[in-house]
């Protein structure tokens, strides 16, 4: 949140992507998808009735959703700074898994408990609009729907989620879904010996660059245009009325409508925006699975494994091959000051040794058994097998920006997903299109705290200000 990184932030200015990242576990993996670079070299059309700026699930996505509510994909191009798919949704820890209750008082405080509520509630719904499409359009990215654990490993986390689960539902929060489970129960249901109490509920995983890329081929098999490699470092007024002159390093592109699907790179090309868009870099890793988690062991749920609020460790098992997924939250108390500054960055071309030796640190209090260890097992190709890392986009009210662009009319935005993408996409894009195409906010069914105004921007303002 953009509050508790003002600090960090200090002369950190809007950026493009940096040209040369690192490369996560889900991008080792799809290297053959053809169309990683396409277009590497070619001009851009001069112009086009639709561009959308940047390539990951927002952006494929919305793409896509505009060809299924009739809009030819001839008339729509794609525009990528670097290979596609290459920014955060190639880049996280492989979840789908909504919020079922923690976030609400957070939410309530920023937004009121009744916008909380319908966040919450809205995360829900992704869910299952996620298991529909992959379903409906046979996707193969891997998703498995499943149920996950937040597990409470200190007392003080315990009180904490105990309150807001009992404020949702006080407040009319349906909690119907979620399961509680104490102490020994807790540890039998986890798997981790020093859980002190664990909430279950509904969620999923998958592979999120499959995922990606299965969207973006759909849209060019529909027509749409996918330009790679091709940063875009401004946008102005164009010469006829109602139109946009997008610069990039390939021509210029003239359109009249533009979708901002660039994350936390977007104030780059909406400065107004960069006081309340905050880039922070996350990492995560991925261990080859030990004995215990291998075979018939393997681990069936995801799991967000909590000391407090802001010191967590994310978890998922892939199905397939077996390989583990761990996350690690990038405002740990435990990392040394040095690191938590590099926090705010938009460098994703390496990752950092301490977080990668708190995680290895961690999996061994976590999971202390024997045939459980990840570290010195003495077993060549077993343990850690990658560390990455990728940049998320912090809202200053930790919810995105979605709608059109206040002052300039025929830009909009699908941005802000503050590392929650994977929870808020699927409602957000298709949300951004009816927009676009007419329809009022209603009828996209997000909350309304999520459209981008001048009333969001002055509140904005006033958190800054907050003490």
């Amino acid at each position: 949140m953009i509050a508790s990184n003002e600090d960090l932030k200090g002369a950190i200015l809007p950026s493009a992507p940096i040209p040369r990242p690192c490369l996560s576990y889900w991008q080792r993996t799809t290297r053959g998808y053809r169309h990683l670079n396409s277009n590497q070299t070619t001009n851009v059309p001069k112009e086009s009735k639709y561009v959308v700026i940047g390539s990951g699930i927002s952006g494929a996505l919305t793409a896509f959703e505009l060809t299924e509510n009739g809009i030819r994909g001839e008339d729509i191009v794609i525009i990528e700074a670097r290979e596609a798919a290459s920014g955060a949704s190639s880049r996280n820890a492989g979840h789908v898994r909504p919020d079922a209750f923690r976030g609400f008082k957070h939410y309530s405080s920023l937004h009121g408990p009744e916008q909380a509520q319908k966040i919450i509630a809205n995360e829900r719904v992704v869910l299952d609009k996620v298991e529909e499409f992959v379903k409906k359009h046979n996707v193969p990215c891997d998703f498995n729907l499943t149920t996950t654990f937040d597990v409470c490993m200190t007392p003080e986390f315990v009180k904490y989620e105990a309150e807001s689960f009992e404020g949702f539902k006080e407040a009319g929060g349906d909690v119907s879904h979620v399961k509680f489970y104490e102490k020994e129960e807790a540890q039998k249901k986890t798997r981790v010996k020093g859980a002190l109490a664990a909430y279950e509920w509904p969620a999923g995983s998958s592979h999120p660059a499959k995922l990606a890329q299965w969207l973006l081929n759909a849209a060019i098999e529909r027509g749409a245009t996918l330009f790679t490699h091709c940063p875009v470092s401004k946008i102005s007024e164009g010469t006829s009325k109602g139109m946009w002159d997008i610069l990039t390093p390939r021509g210029i592109i003239t359109t009249s409508t533009v979708f901002h699907c660039t994350n936390a790179y977007a104030s780059l090309l909406l400065p107004q925006l960069s006081r309340y868009l905050t880039p922070n870099r996350a990492q995560a890793h991925t261990l080859v699975a030990p004995p215990a988690f291998s075979g018939e062991g393997l681990l069936t749920n995801t799991f967000s494994l909590r000391y407090g609020l802001n010191h967590f460790y994310s978890l998922i098992q892939r199905k397939g091959d077996g390989t583990l997924v761990l996350g690690v939250s990038r405002t740990n108390p435990t990392l040394s000051t040095e690191t938590l500054r590099e926090i705010v960055q938009f460098d994703d071309s390496k990752y950092n040794e301490e977080i990668v030796e708190d995680a290895l640190k961690q999996w061994q209090i976590l999971f202390p058994e024997k045939d459980q260890g990840v570290s010195a097992t003495g077993i060549h190709g077993e343990g850690l097998e990658h560390a990455w890392t990728g940049i998320i986009g912090m809202t200053g009210d930790s919810v995105p920006f979605v709608g059109p662009v206040d002052g300039l009319d025929g830009q909009w935005i699908c941005a802000g997903f503050g590392g929650h993408g994977m929870a808020r996409i699927f409602t957000c894009a298709p949300g951004v299109v009816k927009l676009v195409l007419g329809k009022p906010w209603s009828d996209t069914g997000l909350p309304e705290c999520f459209q981008l105004g001048k009333e969001r921007l002055s509140k904005l303002q006033n958190l800054q200000k907050s003490p």
